[in-house]
């Protein structure tokens, strides 16, 4: 098939990427010219494992291209999926101008008989909205699917590749045809193709993710509970997680959760829920869990040191949201920074990939370390708060030799406190003994 994908980031990126990769003739679209730019060079404006492989065999076999010009880039094309931002008002709903803004354009540049296909996670109702207003504009129904995406950042090409499901939401059978034809290279495996009503369709993507993140929350409220009780949540997490019922995905104690979708997803949807003047306590308790969560190592650090902490030093391994990935986007790690800069600490960080992004947003307030141990020089302690898989394994006489004071606060539970402790640190964890 011919497609088009309007927006490069994270989304629009994969999505056109991956379904070159299955034979379609794909063009990406973005007015940014200088993400573009890069990605004609054959590189990529996003980290993202395995990624860079396929967009640049792709784009030598033609199968890929991008441009800035949105009209030549739909001309063709039987499918157009828009995947532009939707960002975070003040309010925590939904901002919606980028795509009203594109809409615009297609209703007078799209074939006839093209598809528009929502990716972009939007607040139930778009669909209508945008079919309505494109059809104002063109004097002619557009069809308008919706097909939400469920993508996890480090692994998002074998999520594409294979889906635990494929949702669309369409107002014709036919059209839901079509999509099924598109995935179908995808669902070998006899995972789902679930059909439904785009506004089912866009209420499936906020309810998983709010399932999710409540998840995230509940298991981090009940790691400080068992701290106080002098119980371990590692122990806890196991007992709960071989029930078949609950599971172990997203039970892992952490300094709250963070990314592109979590925090603004949960927000557009308590947004819309209070609109209808519906009651969402447990999801509002979810996002109260996850802002007082991320103060959770800034307060064990202040409890450490006390009056002292002004003028120390603290080495910072993992910036990026979760591993795997660039993105600082509602960070655990920014509000770490942000709370000990105002404590009056120095800070040395490492991230593999996130230290571009973290820099451009605190310049020259912290020192970037591009190997884990630099972070460590000096230090009166180190603060974990991403679980890149090389900070599993250090070598803790080394660690002993650069720091002035061996303390470890450790947000993501790396290590044994027993082991730890051996090798003559004070160890922090979350929802642990101490």
């Amino acid at each position: 098939m011919r497609i088009a994908v309007i927006g490069t980031g994270y989304v629009g990126l994969v999505t056109s990427t991956c379904l070159a990769e299955s034979g379609n003739e794909v063009v990406g679209i973005d007015k940014d010219a200088a993400k573009i730019a890069v990605l004609e060079a054959g590189k990529l404006p996003i980290y993202e494992p395995g990624l860079l492989e396929l967009v640049q065999r792709n784009g030598r076999e033609q199968r890929l291209s991008f441009t800035t010009d949105l009209a030549k880039g739909v001309q063709n094309a039987q499918l157009v999926f828009i995947a532009v931002g939707t960002p975070q008002s003040a309010d925590g709903a939904a901002n919606l101008d980028n795509l009203w803004a594109v809409g615009e354009q297609l209703a007078t540049t799209v074939r006839h008989d093209a598809v528009v296909v929502i990716k972009s996670t939007v607040p139930v109702g778009t669909n209508r909205q945008l079919a309505e207003r494109m059809a104002k504009k063109a004097g002619r129904r557009i069809e308008v699917a919706s097909n939400p995406e469920f993508l996890k950042e480090g692994v998002a090409i074998d999520d594409f590749m294979k889906p635990d499901r494929v949702v669309v939401g369409v107002r014709k059978p036919e059209v839901g045809d079509l999509l099924h034809e598109l995935y179908m290279p995808f669902l070998r495996t006899e995972h789902p193709f679930l059909v439904m009503s785009p506004e089912s369709a866009e209420m499936t993507k906020y309810v998983a993710n709010a399932m999710l993140a409540a998840k995230i929350s509940f298991i981090n409220e009940m790691a400080n509970v068992c701290e106080k009780l002098g119980a371990d949540i590692n122990d806890v997490r196991r007992g709960i997680g071989h029930d078949q019922r609950i599971g172990f995905q997203f039970l892992f104690p952490g300094p709250g959760y963070g990314g592109s979708c979590f925090p603004k997803d949960v927000n557009a949807l308590i947004h819309l829920a209070n609109s209808l003047s519906v009651p969402v306590d447990l999801i509002e308790a979810v996002d109260r869990v996850n802002t007082r969560q991320k103060l959770v190592l800034p307060n064990k650090i202040r409890a450490h040191y006390g009056a002292a902490l002004a003028g120390k030093t603290l080495g910072v391994w993992g910036l990026s949201f979760k591993p795997r990935t660039d993105d600082v986007r509602e960070a655990p790690a920014l509000t770490l920074i942000d709370e000990m800069l105002r404590d009056g600490v120095h800070l040395r960080v490492h991230d593999p990939e996130a230290l571009g992004n973290i820099r451009n947003i605190y310049g020259d307030c912290l020192v970037y370390c591009d190997r884990p141990y630099s972070a460590l020089e000096g230090t009166d302690g180190l603060v974990i708060v991403t679980e890149w898989q090389e900070f599993r394994r250090p070598d803790f006489e080394v660690m002993r030799r650069l720091m002035r004071e061996p303390v470890i606060f450790d947000g993501r539970n790396l290590y044994e406190p027993k082991t730890v402790k051996a090798a003559g640190f004070t160890y922090y964890a979350i929802g642990r003994v101490s």
